[in-house]
């Protein structure tokens, strides 16, 4: 068990190679989890960033509480395209690929 204050949890946005599609998502190990979206595209097809092609990490938060994580995720899912993508470019104004970025 970690020591409290030890967690660490991200909310994260993929996107496909031409940037049309975004996916936002919740997990402890952000480095994994964005490989497991690549790598297990072709187990489930049906899922959404295999269906739609999105490997491609462009955003992300960190947060040390799951419940604080979780509810920014719901938040974010809410909003429209529009507030994601000025979310987004604040950030990373030029939409850069992260996932090399990531440790």
């Amino acid at each position: 068990m970690k020591t409290l204050g030890t967690h660490n949890y991200y909310v994260y946005i993929l996107t496909n190679k031409l940037k049309t599609v975004l996916y936002t998502g919740v997990t402890n190990d952000l480095k994994n989890r964005v490989r497991f979206h690549r790598e297990n595209a072709n187990l489930n097809k049906k899922a959404f960033t295999s269906k739609y092609k999105c490997f491609y990490l462009i955003y992300y938060e960190q947060f040390k509480d799951v419940n604080a994580a979780i509810k920014r995720e719901k938040q974010i899912k809410g909003w429209l395209r529009l507030k994601k993508d000025h979310l987004i470019s604040e950030f990373n104004p030029k939409w850069k690929f992260l996932n090399d970025d990531i440790k």
